[in-house]
């Protein structure tokens, strides 16, 4: 719909809202002066009835979730409220008299009691609602769709090219092996630069100054001098460390931590250990 479109049918829904407003206010206005209101009162009470419903209404176009809920209940009220009075209104004629039996609104007692409470108590209830709508729609706070969106300048292209280079900075350099001994490294039988495209000797300084990337070999200074052992020996020193231990302690991981051992080695030797202990503890049955 156009802004003019738009325009023509707010224009119309005012209309309207002001037309009702006129037909309530005759019978609202005699309900009043029937509960002892004087003439300013009677005159005013129709604004205070139909004037919260558009108040009600307007919070319920600003309000969102529970405060709407709420606008949308007291609206709801007051249009029932209102829609009783009028009801009321064209039961009884004596209503529509210039002297009315003030405190009457109906024959039947109990019925009475309950129109003239209602009618007394839209005013207050007014005061009440009224107030907690306009404390809701002056403290509310629209959500704001651009705040937790992306960044809209940002293309596709320009993130995949960022998360790429992202990736190629964190990949780890590979490692080159180490020849071994006695191979001798591949060198190139013919060199194919030509010598009027040789480095200058200046770069060249400037270049082997730089710092080498680490390769795949450790240092003999950084091996360990303690001998490999056999699986023999780690299998006695496992049961050395473990010859006081229950069968709950005998794990792979203080295995590990005693002979100071691999994990797949130290699961392999709980394994031994284990069988060793099934076997004694059955050969101590039989010889029972």
């Amino acid at each position: 719909m156009n802004r003019w479109g738009k325009g023509l049918l707010i224009a119309a829904l005012v209309g309207v809202v002001g037309m009702a407003f006129r037909v309530s206010w005759n019978a609202l206005r005699d309900v009043a002066t029937a509960t002892g209101a004087d003439s300013t009162a009677a005159t005013l009470y129709p604004f205070v009835v139909d004037g919260l419903m558009a108040l009600a209404l307007v919070a319920t176009l600003v309000l969102t979730d529970d405060a709407r809920r709420f606008a949308l209940r007291v609206l709801a009220a007051y249009t029932l409220a209102s829609l009783v009075l009028n009801y009321v209104h064209g039961l009884v004629p004596e209503l529509h008299d210039e002297v009315v039996d003030w405190g009457r609104l109906a024959d039947w007692d109990p019925a009475n009691w309950a129109l003239v409470l209602l009618a007394t108590s839209l005013p207050v209830g007014s005061i009440y609602f009224g107030s907690d709508l306009v404390a809701k729609v002056l403290h509310h706070r629209p959500i704001d769709p651009t705040a937790t969106a992306p960044n809209q300048d940002e293309s596709s292209e320009t993130y995949v090219n960022r998360s790429t280079a992202d990736l190629v900075v964190s990949a780890p350099a590979p490692i080159t092996p180490a020849p071994a001994v006695g191979e001798l490294p591949a060198v190139p039988a013919v060199s194919l630069v030509k010598p009027t495209d040789r480095v200058p000797a200046g770069s060249v300084a400037a270049e082997s100054t730089r710092p080498r990337r680490a390769t795949g070999r450790v240092p003999e200074v950084a091996r360990s001098t303690r001998p490999a052992r056999t699986a023999e020996q780690l299998l006695i020193e496992a049961r050395t460390a473990a010859a006081d231990w229950s069968d709950r302690e005998l794990t792979a991981e203080g295995i590990r931590r005693a002979v100071h051992t691999s994990p797949a080695k130290a699961r392999v030797l709980r394994d031994t250990l284990r069988a060793e202990r099934e076997q004694a503890a059955g050969a101590g049955e039989a010889a029972a």
